[in-house]
């Protein structure tokens, strides 16, 4: 008898499995279908007939309940992040730097590459096509954590 709830027991953590960590039908699927087929064919071998539909509604009926609850959104609420990460592994050059911000450049930029404005390193994405090292330059925008320059003539 506790063979037989034995395998139930672990067809449903099978299934759970199957359904929640591992993709496709795989080795989850094959060992919840063994531990069933284990527990159905010991039913009607040792314990009869009756025992064994019996234990066939059992099986049929956990996996139901199993499918159900482990796919509920409310089931996994206790297991998810809730809080927001909302820093940032640098500050937005927006907060720093202004439109019309003059500096240099310190790589060639090509259209991406380093510049200094105000004695800080920034990247830079330039709105012309190249501009060589030690340039004057000016910013004329921000594009993410990029300030856009161009050459002053």
């Amino acid at each position: 008898m506790w063979y037989i709830i034995l395998l139930i027991l672990l067809g449903v953590l099978f299934c759970i499995a199957e359904l929640l960590l591992l993709p496709g039908l795989s080795i989850g699927a094959i060992l919840a279908v063994a531990c069933y087929g284990g527990a159905v064919w010991y039913a009607f071998e040792a314990l009869g007939t009756t025992a064994g539909v019996v234990t066939i509604v059992v099986v049929v009926v956990a996996s139901l309940i199993s499918v159900v609850f482990s796919l509920r959104a409310k089931t996994w609420r206790y297991f998810t992040l809730k809080q927001q990460i909302d820093s940032t592994s640098m500050p937005k050059p927006e907060t720093e730097v202004a439109v019309g911000a003059v500096g240099t450049t310190i790589s060639r930029l090509s259209p991406m590459g380093k510049v200094n404005i105000g004695g800080k390193v920034y990247e830079a994405k330039s709105v012309d096509v190249f501009i060589d090292q030690r340039e004057q330059i000016e910013v004329v925008g921000f594009e993410n954590f990029n300030v856009i320059v161009r050459k002053i003539s």
